[in-house]
């Protein structure tokens, strides 16, 4: 046991409230469907990146290197200003997704280094220019180049050629629950002295504004801290070491530069007023030093190559000497952090392999935010307000007012994607698991608690538009979660969070079978299903002139669903027999998905293409009648993750189960072929049910496994890499419209752009298929072998092949013979540099050749997964 185990166990059980101060802070709430407020519905220009410094936010916070109370009452975070930039480096730059000619896309340098669960350690490191900073290039140069063209990027800039720039380490250790130390220690990396101005802030999210609640919380100077006065909020004070210059000023909208957006106001020191000041010397900071918003500046000559450091604590007032144990208490964190990760570490052999892992888990629990919005209460607006325009009625999420969220949730990207997606936190709570079993389930019942699920059993997608449709993994991650949790504590299991889930997943089930079956035939038609550009045109979008779409990938995720509810029914059944009849009704559903997809009912419903010995999609249309859209994607290995093996043990305690699936199969015998395999018990006494039989599985891997096709050196592509020279094509509706394999980032602009299905690596669907060959092998063992890779005459074991494709997802960040990352890119700086090589960064998904990082470059969330397939690597590194 740890001391870090020793506070989560404390946390758990409620004797100290370790997880309530944390890295909750968003890095990006500009541009965000909660701040907008447009008739329009024109997010990314109604609060932009420049207009942020002057406006007060309705719904939270951003900040740098930021931290914040588990309500964001009160939020800490990190200001610099070089003495050369425009502005006050307070949030992170980016552009917009109409500013960037591959989307949204943040523009900075900054990596997430270490965290433990309890936050009780944490550090960032921020790399900021001495320069000034190139935010007109940056714009204008992205605006310039066309969706062929790259990204360009900060580095591009040359602007840390010579070395003149600042390493910016900020990190927070607890001495208790609400005693917050936060030290910033600047590195000057260049061949001259160069001065910093770091400027610890200290704010209140704006609570008053909006006419709902007029209460003021104060920050006032006392005896050189500054005392935090809140009505819902310990008596607090900010004690800063070395009796900086105490600036203050309000956390209200400057109505000078956002006359529009400003409510009325009695301050004159408005939430720019620090930035005007430090940046420009003007007058716009507090005399009486009292108001919503502080900062203790700091002004630091930092010698070339040398490193200075700004101490401040945010803790109980009444602290007579603050900084006495101070480096005493980093010491032991940092001590206690690396006594944590080298328990969790042990099947780790690798040091870089460790490294990896650690920054992983760090990016997973800095991604953890404060989410809030009330989307009732947002179409509405605000009684301080004009009235929102009545457009916004018929606009976005307005079928979710039910909706009302105000939680710490895991985020897939705090700049890139500061809002929640159910899929995407389905995958999160794996690596999550990992570290904290009890917030991981926590964030799996979240989702289905009535303030979160729509009335009719629909999971908020995201906010963009709550009601897209995402692939149903929920019930799979819970019943993950739930068996990691077991192992990790080597108990029972947790049954009151598998069965909780359960239920409320029953509505969700009964949502997707009720909206998303068109004719009854149990084939299904999700949309998109978070695949975005995959496929030929936009799958969430409605056809014309009775045309519909069946969809391969959205009847596989189905059929998954329902095997990985009827685990979870037998699981429960173990203790409550009731369940058996539970998991009787799913395995019914998952062999009539089965059926649907072979064509048993001869409905002219098969997605399986007997020439080509792939899944596709299936367009019917009145006109043309129903032909496949032979793209050789992703869409056609989901029905691989369709598979459950269940043991002989379990399957004896469950009579009434086995009493209705044997009068089932006996008087439904063209389903019963569908798993003939049942009632032949595979290796170790198991029972195999699956979308696939032998066959059919040789098949999709004979594509999948095919270095011409989908196998890269790096996992499975997105896209085969047969329609690089074969482009797939169809004319429809009008219009002519093609799929070529695209490794790199996409040409086509479905979906905003900044995110490309159509050639790329990504971790979630490699990860559920190194699962479904685990399963597979579980059953068939080491006899069912399966050429590897194709065409090379070598056979290996399903088990064999799982670990192979583990071992070519951990090479994109793991160095190679070179000493080279594949994710990091061609940039040297980036491989070679020592202040740059040991860092690591977890795209959103990468190049299908090369293996390069693309999309968004902290996207922890589910590329996180990384840090579970790092240590059930069979090496171990």
């Amino acid at each position: 046991m740890t001391a870090e185990r020793d506070r989560l166990q404390d946390a758990n059980a409620d004797r100290a409230a370790w997880r309530k101060w944390g890295p909750y802070l968003s890095e990006r709430q500009w541009g965000t469907v909660r701040e907008d407020y447009s008739a329009n519905g024109q997010a990314w220009d109604y609060i932009t990146h420049d207009m942020a410094r002057s406006y007060a936010y309705r719904w939270g916070e951003d900040g740098l290197g930021g931290i914040s109370d588990e309500q964001q009452l009160l939020c800490l975070a990190v200001g610099l200003w070089n003495g050369k930039d425009p502005i006050l480096k307070e949030r992170l730059f980016g552009l917009s997704a109409s500013e960037g000619n591959h989307g949204e896309d943040v523009k900075e340098v900054y990596y997430y280094l270490d965290n433990v669960p309890t936050h009780s350690y944490m550090q960032m490191l921020y790399k900021y220019p001495q320069h000034a900073f190139p935010y007109n290039w940056l714009v204008h140069e992205n605006d310039r180049r066309n969706r062929h063209d790259p990204e360009f990027e900060l580095l591009d800039t040359a602007i840390f050629h010579d070395n003149r720039y600042f390493d910016v380490f900020v990190e927070y250790a607890k001495a208790g629950p609400e005693d917050l130390l936060l030290q910033i220690t600047v590195h000057n990396r260049g061949p001259e002295g160069a001065e910093l101005h770091v400027l610890p802030q200290l704010w209140f999210r704006n609570t008053w504004a909006w006419g709902k609640d007029n209460y003021r919380p104060e920050l006032t100077a006392h005896a050189g801290a500054i005392a935090v006065r809140h009505r819902d909020l310990a008596d607090l004070h900010l004690y800063c070491d070395h009796a900086p210059a105490l600036l203050f000023c309000d956390n209200d909208t400057n109505p000078n530069r956002l006359p529009n957006l400003a409510p009325p106001t009695e301050t004159r020191f408005y939430k720019d007023g620090i930035h005007e000041y430090v940046v420009h010397g003007a007058p716009t900071v507090n005399p009486a030093q009292v108001g919503t918003k502080a900062a203790a500046h700091y002004t630091l000559s930092v010698a070339a190559g040398g490193s200075q450091t700004v101490r401040v604590r945010l803790a109980p007032a009444g602290q007579p000497t603050p900084f006495a144990d101070f480096d005493e208490v980093f010491k032991q964190r940092r001590h206690e952090t690396d006594a944590y990760y080298a328990h969790m570490q042990t099947e780790l052999s690798s040091p870089d392999a460790r490294n990896v892992q650690r920054q992983a888990f760090a990016g997973m629990l800095w991604s953890k935010q404060y989410y809030n919005y009330d989307v009732a209460e947002w179409l509405q607006g605000d009684p301080a307000f004009p009235a929102p325009p009545a457009q916004r009625q018929h606009g976005r999420n307005r079928e979710w007012k039910h909706l009302n969220n105000g939680d710490i949730i895991s985020m897939p990207d705090k700049w890139e994607y500061p809002w929640y997606a159910a899929w995407d936190l389905a995958f999160h709570c794996l690596p999550l698991a990992q570290l904290d079993p009890w917030f991981a389930k926590r964030q799996l019942v979240l989702l289905t608690r009535d303030w979160y699920m729509h009335p009719n059993g629909q999971l908020p997608a995201y906010e963009w538009n709550f009601s897209d449709v995402n692939p149903p993994v929920h019930a799979w991650a819970t019943w993950r979660v739930y068996k990691m949790c077991q192992k990790h504590h080597n108990s029972p299991g947790d049954t009151e969070f598998l069965s909780t889930v359960f239920h409320r997943l029953l509505l969700n089930f009964t949502w997707w079978v009720n909206r998303k079956d068109r004719h009854g035939h149990n084939i299904f038609e999700g949309g998109f299903l978070g695949l975005d550009n995959i496929g030929l045109f936009d799958r969430s979008a409605p056809l014309p002139d009775g045309t519909y779409l069946e969809q391969a990938d959205g009847t596989s995720w189905m059929a998954m669903y329902a095997l990985n509810m009827m685990r979870i029914a037998l699981e429960l059944a173990k203790t409550n027999p009731v369940y058996q009849d539970l998991a009787s009704k799913f395995f019914e559903h998952f062999l009539y998905i089965a059926g649907a997809m072979t064509n048993m009912d001869a409905e002219d419903v098969d997605l399986w293409d007997v020439e080509d010995e792939f899944y596709y999609d299936a367009l019917h249309s009145p006109k043309t009648g129903r032909q496949f859209l032979k793209t050789r994607s992703l869409v056609g290995l989901i029905p691989l993750f369709a598979v459950e093996v269940l043991d002989e043990e379990v399957l004896q305690g469950m009579p009434e189960f086995m009493a209705r699936m044997n009068w089932f199969l006996e008087n439904r015998p063209q389903l019963a072929s569908l798993v003939s395999r049942w009632r032949e018990p595979g290796h170790g006494d198991t029972h195999l049910l699956s979308l696939l039989r032998g066959h059919r599985v040789k098949r999709l891997l004979a594509r999948a496994l095919d270095e011409g096709e989908f196998l890269s050196e790096y996992g499975i592509r997105s896209l085969s890499r047969y329609h690089q020279a074969h482009p797939c094509y169809l004319s429809y509706d009008g219009l002519d419209m093609k799929v070529k394999y695209e490794p790199g980032e996409a040409e086509s602009d479905l979906f905003g752009g900044n995110s490309n299905w159509r050639g790329p690596i990504w971790l979630p669907i490699n990860f559920l298929l190194i699962e479904s060959l685990q399963r597979f092998h579980h059953y068939y063992g080491d006899d069912f072998r399966v050429e590897y890779p194709t065409g090379s005459g070598q056979y290996s074991s399903l088990l064999e092949i799982a670990d192979a494709l583990s071992t070519r997802l951990a090479k994109l960040f793991l160095r190679d013979e070179d000493g080279l990352r594949p994710s990091l890119g061609p940039d040297k700086r980036w491989q070679t540099d020592p202040h740059f090589r040991n860092y690591v960064l977890f795209h959103e998904y990468f190049h299908g050749d090369t293996g390069q990082g693309l999309g968004a470059s902290h996207q922890t969330g589910w590329t996180g997964l990384i840090a579970k397939l790092l240590a059930a690597r069979p090496s171990a590194g």
